[in-house]
C-alpha cells in the first residue's frame, strides 16, 4: 500500500476564523503573554474579544425576555445576540483568562451566559438533549496562576463540559504556567518553559497533518 498524500488533512482556507476572548485585566499579562504564543501558530484572520472592554452585564429577567423575543421573531442580528453568533461561526477559539479563586474572572461567566443561546450555539434534540450549533471542532484555554493550580482544574473543566456538551466542540486543551509568584520561582523561566510547550503542541500538530495518510482500501 502506497501512502498518499490527504487533501482533507493538508486543506487550509485564507477565511477561517479564530476568535480570541481576552479576560485578561492586569498590565503586563503573563496570561496574555501566553495567549500570544498561542496565536502566532493559528492561521486565519483573528477577531479578539476584550471582555474588560466589552463590559457585559449578566442576564437578567429584562434582557433574559428580550432574547427569548427576538429568537421567537427570528432577529438573530441583533447585539444582544452577537457573543452567541461569534462563538458558533468562528472556526477555533482562544479563551485566554488569569486563575483565579479556583477557576477564572467573573466576566468569563458572564460571556459564557450571553454565548450559551438556544438556536444559536446549541439547540435541542428529539431525545431532549443538547447538541450544538458551533462551527469550531477546537477550544484553547489559556491560564496562568500565582500559586499552584489545584486538581480538577475546575476552570477549564468545566469549560471543557460545556464544549462537549453544549457546543459540539470536541476538542479542548489548556494551556498553563503556575507557581509564578511562589518565593523560590523564577517566572520568566517558567513563562519561557510554558511557551515552548505551546511551541511543540503545534509543530507535533503540524507534524502530524503532514505526514502521508493511508490510501483507501478497496473491497475486492
Amino acid at each position: 500500500m502506497n501512502p498518499v498524500s490527504c487533501e482533507t488533512c493538508e486543506k487550509r482556507t485564507p477565511e477561517r476564523r479564530v476568535l480570541f476572548v481576552n479576560a485578561c485585566v492586569r498590565e503586563g499579562s503573563r496570561t496574555l503573554r501566553l495567549a500570544r504564543r498561542v496565536l502566532s501558530h493559528l492561521e486565519g484572520a483573528v477577531t479578539e474579544l476584550d471582555l474588560e472592554a466589552l463590559e457585559l452585564r449578566p442576564l437578567s429577567r429584562e434582557t433574559l425576555a428580550r432574547r427569548e423575543a427576538l429568537l421567537a421573531a427570528g432577529a438573530p442580528e441583533d447585539p444582544l445576540l452577537a457573543q452567541a453568533r461569534l462563538f458558533a461561526a468562528a472556526d477555533e477559539i482562544v479563551l485566554a483568562a488569569p486563575y483565579w479563586d479556583l477557576s477564572f474572572p467573573a466576566s468569563v461567566k458572564t460571556w459564557i451566559e450571553h454565548v450559551n443561546c438556544i438556536g444559536l450555539s446549541f439547540a435541542y434534540g428529539p431525545d431532549d438533549r443538547p447538541y450544538g450549533l458551533c462551527r469550531a471542532k477546537r477550544l484553547l484555554y489559556v491560564m496562568t496562576a500565582g500559586g499552584p493550580i489545584l486538581p480538577p482544574n475546575d476552570g477549564y473543566t468545566y469549560l471543557k463540559a460545556l464544549c462537549n456538551t453544549f457546543y459540539g466542540i470536541v476538542e479542548t486543551h489548556c494551556f498553563a504556567a503556575e507557581g509564578l509568584d511562589l518565593r523560590a520561582a523564577d517566572p520568566e523561566a517558567i513563562l519561557a518553559e510554558a511557551e515552548r510547550r505551546v511551541d511543540a503542541f503545534f509543530e507535533e500538530e503540524t507534524r502530524q497533518r503532514r505526514t502521508p495518510c493511508a490510501a483507501p482500501t478497496t473491497n475486492p
